[in-house]
């Protein structure tokens, strides 16, 4: 990371992992057929999970929050799994969307091979995406995603830290139960100023046992991914998720911040929807 990244202003720090708390609990719900869900619905999610301080940490950052939550589906204006703002175009096989990701902060304080090094803030992730539909196969939905999002820290009045591509397969299933399951394989790429951000050492930063290290462009990690939720049961819904991440080969793989090469992130929650509407959803 380069010095004149100077470490993250914290009173934004709170604001920041609600914001990120809630595009992740609209991202975990399950969606069922587009046309037989509510057009929009008003409600509130719990949830904790506890996530690998970065690809290549050994160490995790928990956090456990509450908070309301808005979704939208419109035609073309959405706020839905993953989707904020634009979709531009879809067909039958084919969807071009504006979406979105996030990672909590945390500080270096915390993290044994980051101390004396500037925060790591709450990243978002926001940018166009390409969905293709695949077709149907061992009783599920297959669906190739292409993602390329501009990644901001939200901790530090949205300062720009880079660019990911995080190409992913998707499977989708039903289950007898009525339950929705699904799993997805993918990698992360980033460009040299995400790399910096997450595997950087200035020669300020480094000690006797953490070098200096300039950081490349390139992958940044594997990662397997599954979810799951309830079918729901008057107004409540219950989801939970587990993502696997490897830096098994990946640019930076040699950066003294890379303790661990697998590490993984789980979550549990539940979301209670208060209003819905009787018009049904665009899809």
């Amino acid at each position: 990371m380069r010095p004149d990244l100077a470490p993250p202003r914290r009173p934004a720090g709170r604001l920041a992992a609600l914001l990120a708390a809630l595009l992740a609990s609209t991202a975990a719900q399950a969606q069922d057929n587009g046309a037989s869900l509510p057009l929009w619905e008003i409600g509130g999610v719990a949830f904790g999970v506890s996530q690998q301080a970065y690809p290549g940490s050994d160490e995790q950052v928990n956090r456990a929050l509450a908070l309301p939550y808005v979704i939208y589906r419109g035609k073309y204006l959405r706020a839905d799994r993953q989707t904020a703002g634009l979709r531009a175009i879809k067909t039958d096989r084919l969807e071009f969307d504006i979406g979105f990701a996030g990672a909590f902060g945390s500080s270096s304080d915390d993290i044994d091979a980051r101390r004396g090094m500037p925060d790591l803030g709450t990243l978002v992730e926001f940018g166009p995406r390409i969905k293709w539909k695949l077709g149907e196969a061992m009783g599920g939905r297959w669906r190739l995603d292409l993602p390329l999002r501009g990644v901001f820290d939200l901790s530090d009045d949205l300062a720009h830290r880079g660019w990911s591509l995080e190409p992913e397969i998707d499977f989708e299933r039903r289950l007898a139960n009525g339950w929705n399951w699904g799993a997805s394989a993918g990698l992360l790429i980033g460009d040299r100023r995400l790399a910096r951000t997450l595997y950087g050492v200035a020669p300020a930063y480094a000690t006797s046992d953490r070098p200096a290290y300039e950081a490349s462009a390139g992958l940044v990690a594997w990662r397997l991914q599954t979810t799951v939720s309830s079918p729901a049961w008057r107004d409540w819904r219950l989801f939970g998720f587990a993502r696997l991440d490897s830096v098994s080969g990946a640019a930076n793989r040699d950066s003294p911040l890379v303790r661990r090469t697998t590490g993984g992130t789980v979550g549990l929650g539940v979301a209670y929807t208060w209003m819905r509407s009787d018009a049904r959803a665009f899809d």
